[in-house]
């Protein structure tokens, strides 16, 4: 089958699409490449059998619906964004660009292709807003209260998604991504604590926590989100699944588990607590394992150990 990825540039959807590749399909990859990296592609781009057409476009623009009623993509995932919460805040019209008026093109995309399903890369961080200990971890069922312009748009998309399925029969599953990690990630970003703290351990600098370190998020190795994906083509439709582990883990105990990857002794450096950043998180994965056959297998001492891994080669 043909799939198009946007965002395949980045850390999840470049691991994507070399899922995707491996299982035979023909992939064309959007991507403007301001935060994605052709570096990420660069074994699937060693193969010129592999199937693999890359367009370096952005998707607020129409030429993204003129492009995909040519290539005619039977998938689509859509993963490209506006990532930052805090940049969502000081710049709300941007993210607005991005988020709900970029993936509009990509929906009239999908439709003028007659494509058979579009999967969604929500946040399963930010739709429900702050939640209290005992709503954890969360269901989908669970009141989306939303409190940045990022979140927002995550929120509308699904929305679209719906009115897109009963408008014009464009199927669709939205995931409702935990904190991913893993290899390719950028540790230079504001986002990415995982890959923010092996980069500066790998490099003996110390690393910055913002607040008491207690606040807590839901971590999923970026093989098994990519996992999620790839079962959604054929399950899920109409539905939004949280992909978690359902376990909380505070940003102290990141930063531990990171050093004890790395190989080092590290104190972090605490910094007054960001803004808007929720206290706590964690995502009930039940239905994503009863609609989808998804579960995530890799630990969280597995999914570190093989991130700082991947870090430390990129330096040799």
């Amino acid at each position: 089958m043909r799939a198009l990825v946007t965002g395949g540039a980045g850390f999840i959807g470049s691991t994507l699409v070399d899922r995707l590749l491996a299982e035979d399909h023909e992939v064309d990859v959007i991507d403007d490449l301001t935060t994605g990296s052709l570096a990420n592609l660069s074994d699937a781009r060693s193969q010129a059998d592999r199937g693999l057409t890359i367009h370096t476009l952005d998707i607020r623009s129409r030429d993204v619906v003129t492009l995909m009623e040519r290539r005619k993509p039977e998938l689509v995932f859509h993963l490209a964004a506006q990532m930052d919460v805090r940049l969502s805040v000081r710049d709300p019209v941007f993210d607005a660009e991005v988020n709900i008026l970029g993936t509009l093109n990509v929906l009239e995309g999908a439709r003028a292709a007659g494509s058979a399903k579009f999967i969604f890369a929500s946040s399963g961080g930010t739709i429900y807003g702050t939640v209290g200990p005992e709503d954890l971890p969360l269901r989908e069922s669970h009141p989306q209260r939303p409190l940045s312009p990022y979140a927002i748009s995550k929120k509308a998309v699904v929305d679209y998604l719906l009115a897109y399925r009963e408008l014009h029969q464009l199927e669709f599953t939205a995931l409702a991504l935990g904190n991913v990690y893993g290899p390719r990630q950028n540790p230079h970003g504001e986002a990415g604590v995982v890959a923010i703290f092996a980069g500066l351990m790998l490099d003996g600098r110390p690393c910055t926590i913002y607040g008491d370190g207690s606040q807590t998020r839901d971590y999923v190795y970026v093989d098994d989100i990519v996992d999620s994906m790839v079962r959604s083509v054929e399950r899920g439709g109409g539905l939004l699944c949280n992909i978690g582990t359902g376990v909380e883990t505070s940003v102290s105990q990141i930063h531990d588990a990171v050093a004890t990857a790395v190989g080092v002794r590290a104190e972090p450096i605490y910094a007054d607590e960001r803004p808007g950043e929720l206290p706590r998180c964690a995502l009930d994965p039940a239905r994503a394992a009863m609609q989808l056959g998804w579960q995530p297998w890799t630990s969280l001492e597995d999914g570190l150990a093989q991130t700082v891994d991947w870090f430390r080669e990129q330096r040799t």
